[in-house]
């Protein structure tokens, strides 16, 4: 019979059904915390069918401790506005340049903010931006003539929450090594936020189950008690 490793004994240790707290879920996602600094992931799975438009569960929150990640922005604009953004800390700012740059295949980016008058330019990437879901987009403040301010937004620990086919949500709320009373900060903004965000056509129960986990760490259940409005 094969040993078990520490850390699979650990696993093996942890009751999957049991509702956590996300006190108890944090420590113990520290017990077996791997070598490098791991993101914290809150997964949603809602009562929506997203293959209906008015059950689209889509928007951004800003996470008040940050993401502990270095997002990379790029914007299109010009005259003063590229100023702005890149007195902002945009990694990148340009109109056709930056265009013909992403068509050439270079979109190390996490967002993509333009100007309004730049959406003709930016129309052109369609299918380009559309499938890594870096379009901009007015409901989400990425087509905005306040350009500095969305980048700051980008930069500070704002992120895109967005449904997916099976009715579910991903997203980071930080790092590990980040202190308690930070992601839960961080969790409590994402979910109060998904809850806002409950689309007029979705039926019944809208949060269905919540959980949290790690990059190498196990998957653990939460209850539905610490999701207000759930």
């Amino acid at each position: 019979m094969a040993k078990l490793t520490k850390k699979a004994k650990v696993l093996a240790s942890i009751d999957r059904e049991k509702l956590y707290s996300v006190d108890e879920a944090l420590a113990l996602l520290r017990t077996h915390a791997a070598k490098f600094d791991e993101t914290v992931e809150v997964a949603m799975n809602l009562g929506v069918d997203p293959r209906h438009a008015d059950q689209m569960v889509r928007g951004m929150v800003s996470l008040p401790s940050g993401t502990g990640k270095d997002v990379r922005v790029a914007v299109f604009a010009r005259g003063d506005n590229a100023e702005k953004a890149l007195a902002a800390g945009a990694d990148k700012v340009g109109a056709e340049d930056l265009m013909e740059d992403m068509q050439a295949g270079n979109l190390d980016y996490d967002r993509v903010i333009a100007t309004p008058d730049m959406m003709g330019v930016v129309g052109r990437l369609g299918k380009v931006l559309g499938p890594k879901g870096l379009m901009p987009n007015p409901k989400l403040g990425t087509v905005t003539p306040n350009v500095a301010q969305a980048v700051k937004d980008a930069k500070g620990g704002q992120v895109e929450f967005r449904v997916e086919k099976m009715g579910i949500i991903h997203s980071g709320i930080g790092k590990l090594s980040f202190a308690d009373d930070a992601l839960k900060a961080n969790f409590k903004a994402l979910t109060s936020a998904v809850v806002k965000a409950k689309p007029a056509g979705a039926k019944g129960k809208y949060v269905k189950k919540v959980s949290i986990t790690s990059s190498m760490g196990p998957g653990l259940k939460l209850d539905l008690a610490e999701v207000e409005g759930a």
